[in-house]
């Protein structure tokens, strides 16, 4: 449910959004401060021509003014509140601008946690952070019934909520996957989940964070604003990042842990092929199977993950065995796309890391041809390549890190 009276402070506001974006993130800002009363100016670096399919959407509405194919200062004329794509650099020059105006900056995802009042499940990684996010909307939908209808999905999964943030009500249930750029300004918000979710935690995106400690503040974000009232569920093999302990994870909430060996406290392990979910809220711990259709130690990972999350929001984990098995996995996440001759064609281009990349060579056995490629973002490939060598029989690299 929306606080109208907070609603109504976005009436005759001066608003610029800067970047439509994907998933529509910056169109339904754009809608949400236009239908609120807001004067609202789009900027895309992208032209009208470009644009022509978000533009049309926004047909219908009082637009006050858009400035394409480019960001100039006076964009920022009268501006109170810029609204920012998240994958715009932290250094970009209007939005440094903007701030030394004492501008209010803010994201989509921001706008929208302003005005939600339902429980916040929050899930960030370096990896599997869709999955993750999947699998726990998944678990509360089909493990527990009375959830049908109280459960939402969104953020960096591809589904903005700002849009149905009016049919969100207190006690529903708000699932949402966040980016390292989210995190980025979010964390300058001091934004609080009642249930954090660390998947993994290695280097990444250091091409647009500027050093591995910057990206790893952001991830540290999703725990900062809690108190011992939420709950953090991280992986008990990155307690600390490089095994420092000067670099553990700061968490104020109550943990639970999940990893590939027992750790002794609540949360899941695997065992002889089984996950195990303990609590000292159980008599006895939880087992069930990971189902084939998520291959892989990560996914197993994954799903551990999940499972404490969807416990601790309320899902009866004795129906997870049942649950998982409908559960079918997100595009381009290890996904066999077709047979022939004998031979099996996977698709795993999400894993843009080194990282998840070497997790995927480990599902497999047999005889593998890998098609690998992108572009740089600053990590150390070193590992990858020796997988590349013991795991493979032949590799076609393109792109740019070719």
């Amino acid at each position: 449910m929306q606080n109208s009276l907070a609603l109504s402070a976005y009436h005759g506001m001066h608003a610029t959004v800067m970047g439509l974006g994907r998933f529509a993130g910056g169109v339904n800002a754009a809608r949400f401060l236009a239908q609120h009363g807001a004067m609202v100016t789009i900027t895309d670096l992208r032209s009208a021509e470009e644009l022509a399919e978000s533009l049309a959407v926004l047909s219908d509405l009082p637009i006050a003014r858009f400035v394409l194919s480019g960001h100039p200062d006076d964009v920022l004329a009268d501006c109170q509140l810029l609204v920012v794509n998240p994958a715009v650099r932290p250094d970009n020059p209007l939005v440094a601008l903007a701030r030394s105006m004492q501008i209010d900056v803010t994201t989509e995802i921001e706008l929208f946690l302003r005005h939600n009042s339902a429980s916040l499940i929050a899930v960030t990684g370096s990896n599997g952070k869709s999955t993750t996010t999947a699998l726990i909307h998944h678990l509360l939908l089909h493990a527990s019934p009375e959830f049908e209808g109280k459960v939402w999905l969104g953020g960096n999964i591809g589904i903005s909520l700002l849009d149905q943030g009016h049919l969100i009500q207190p006690q529903d249930i708000v699932v949402l996957e966040l980016s390292s750029f989210q995190l980025h300004l979010l964390g300058q918000k001091r934004f609080r989940p009642n249930i954090a979710v660390l998947t993994n935690f290695s280097p990444n995106h250091l091409d647009w964070h500027g050093s591995e400690a910057d990206y790893r503040k952001a991830k540290q974000a999703i725990f900062d604003a809690q108190t011992a009232d939420d709950a953090a569920i991280i992986p008990d093999d990155t307690q600390s990042v490089g095994h420092s302990p000067d670099q553990a994870w700061r968490v104020r909430a109550g943990r639970m842990r999940f990893g590939l060996t027992d750790h002794g406290d609540d949360g899941a392990f695997l065992e002889a092929g089984m996950l195990i979910l303990r609590s000292h809220s159980f008599e006895d711990a939880i087992r069930f199977i990971v189902p084939p259709q998520l291959p892989g130690q990560h996914n197993q990972l994954n799903v551990a993950a999940a499972a404490c999350a969807a416990w601790l929001a309320g899902a009866d984990a004795t129906q997870f065995s049942a649950a998982l098995r409908t559960f079918r996995p997100l595009p381009q996440r290890l996904q066999l796309v077709a047979e022939a001759a004998g031979r099996q064609f996977w698709n795993d281009s999400i894993a843009t890391t080194p990282e998840s990349a070497i997790a995927a060579l480990h599902v497999f056995p047999g005889r593998i041809v890998l098609l690998a490629g992108g572009y740089d973002k600053g990590q150390d490939l070193a590992a990858f390549a020796a997988e590349i060598r013991s795991r493979v029989a032949a590799v076609v690299l393109i792109g740019q890190t070719a």
